[in-house]
C-alpha cells in the first residue's frame, strides 16, 4: 500500500512540475479531427461511422455551408465522407457523397451495414427549402463496394411514414441502425408530435416497412439487439438528465419502458453497440455506450460498459472531459473500438481509438 501511495504522489508531483513549466502531460488518447474547419464551410456536424464488410472504416457527416443551422433553416447542407483502410490510422481526403443544388439540403447521415449482401445503406433527411419549406423527406444511398462508390438517392418517405405525417417534423436518427442476427435491417425514426418509431427491411433493403408502435417520450435514439434476440432502444430525452430505455421481445409490436438514471445525459445523441459482435465467442450480453456524461451540459464524453444487456452499467472510462456532443462508435476490424464525436463546441469532429485490451480490462 505504501508503494502505491508513493507512486500516486510521484505522478502528482510530476504533473504539477510539468504544468508549472507550461508543459501539458501526454494525454491518454490520440484525437484526430477528421473534418477540420475550412474556408467556405461554416461547420461540420452530426458524425456517423461504421465498419464496412472489408474492414474499412467509413465516416460521414454534414457539411454545412452558409451556417451551422439545422436542416429546416439551412439551404445548403451536403453529406461528405472519409474512409480508412488501416483501422483509423490514416484517412482518404473528404469526398462529397450527396450534393443537391442550392436551396436543397441533406442532413443527419446514418448507416446500416448488411453483412449478408455486403451492402452499406446511408440514410439522410432531405428538404427543398425553396419549394417545400419545412417538409421532410427520408432517403438513402447505398454502396456495394465498401464505400468507394454510391448509388443515386432513393426516397423511402412513403414506405416508412404515414401520409398524414407529410408536414410533420420528422427525421431518421443520425448515427447508425442495425442488422439483427436473422438478417433484418432496423433503424429509428422520430416524429416530435407522434413519438419515436422503428422501421425495418426484411428483404435486404429492397423494401422498407414502418412499425406502427409509438415510443413516447422519444427523440434521437439507437436500437441494439440483445443476447436473447430482444430489441432495445436507448433514447435521448431533453431536460431530464437521463436516458430512456425501451425493450421489445416481439420485434417492435409491444414495448416495455423504463428510465435509466445511471445513464446521465444532457439531451444529446449518443451511441450504443454490442461487444463483441455475433462472430465472437466472448460473452454475448456486453454493451458499449458512449455519450456526454453530464446532466445539463454537453461535455465529459464517457464510455460505459454493461455485462448484462443494459440492466446495469458496471464500468466506465472517461474519453474526453471537455465539451463533447454527438457521438458515434464502431468496432474496428482489429477488435479495437473507434469513436467519432463533436469536440470543443462543435469546432472539431475527432476520431479516437480504444484498444481492445483496454475494453477487456474493464470487463474483468
Amino acid at each position: 500500500m505504501k508503494n502505491k501511495i508513493t507512486n500516486v504522489t510521484n505522478k502528482l508531483a510530476l504533473t504539477i512540475s510539468l504544468l508549472s513549466l507550461g508543459i501539458c502531460p501526454a494525454q491518454e488518447f490520440e484525437f484526430t479531427d477528421l473534418f477540420p474547419q475550412k474556408e467556405g464551410v461554416s461547420c461540420y456536424r452530426i458524425p456517423s461511422i461504421v465498419t464496412a464488410p472489408n474492414g474499412d472504416l467509413i465516416s460521414a457527416i454534414d457539411e454545412r455551408i452558409p451556417s451551422c443551422a439545422d436542416l429546416r433553416d439551412n439551404n445548403n447542407i451536403n453529406i461528405v465522407s472519409r474512409r480508412s483502410s488501416d483501422n483509423g490510422k490514416s484517412w482518404t481526403s473528404i469526398e462529397r457523397l450527396v450534393d443537391y443544388p442550392l436551396g436543397q439540403s441533406a442532413s443527419d447521415p446514418s448507416m446500416i451495414v448488411d453483412r449478408i449482401t455486403n451492402t452499406i445503406f446511408m440514410f439522410f433527411n432531405y428538404m427543398d427549402l425553396e419549394h417545400e419549406s419545412q417538409v421532410y423527406y427520408l432517403k438513402y444511398i447505398k454502396s456495394e463496394d465498401n464505400g468507394i462508390s454510391w448509388s443515386e438517392p432513393v426516397d423511402i418517405t412513403k414506405q416508412i411514414s404515414p401520409a398524414q405525417w407529410h408536414k410533420d417534423f420528422k427525421f431518421i436518427t443520425s448515427g447508425r441502425g442495425i442488422q439483427t442476427r436473422k438478417g433484418t435491417l432496423v433503424h429509428t425514426l422520430v416524429n416530435l408530435d407522434h413519438g419515436l418509431h422503428l422501421f425495418k427491411s426484411e428483404d435486404h433493403g429492397d423494401t422498407w416497412q414502418w412499425i406502427d408502435t409509438p415510443l413516447i417520450p422519444g427523440n434521437e435514439s439507437k436500437v441494439v439487439e440483445l443476447s436473447d434476440g430482444s430489441w432495445m432502444v436507448n433514447c435521448r430525452l431533453n431536460r431530464k438528465g437521463h436516458r430512456q430505455i425501451y425493450i421489445s421481445k416481439d420485434e417492435g409490436k409491444t414495448w416495455a419502458s423504463r428510465a435509466d438514471y445511471s445513464l446521465v445525459d444532457p439531451g444529446c445523441n449518443a451511441g450504443i453497440i454490442r461487444f463483441p459482435d455475433e462472430k465472437s465467442s466472448l460473452e454475448k450480453g456486453v454493451l458499449l455506450f458512449v455519450n456526454a456524461n453530464h446532466k445539463t451540459l454537453r461535455k465529459n464524453l464517457t464510455l460505459k460498459i454493461s455485462k448484462d444487456d443494459g440492466e446495469t452499467w458496471s464500468a466506465e472510462k472517461t474519453i474526453y472531459k471537455g465539451p463533447a456532443a454527438y457521438a458515434a462508435l464502431s468496432l474496428l476490424e482489429n477488435g479495437d473500438l473507434g469513436i467519432i464525436f463533436e469536440k470543443d463546441d462543435y469546432t472539431q469532429n475527432s476520431f479516437v481509438r480504444l484498444p481492445k485490451d483496454q475494453i477487456l480490462s474493464l470487463l474483468e
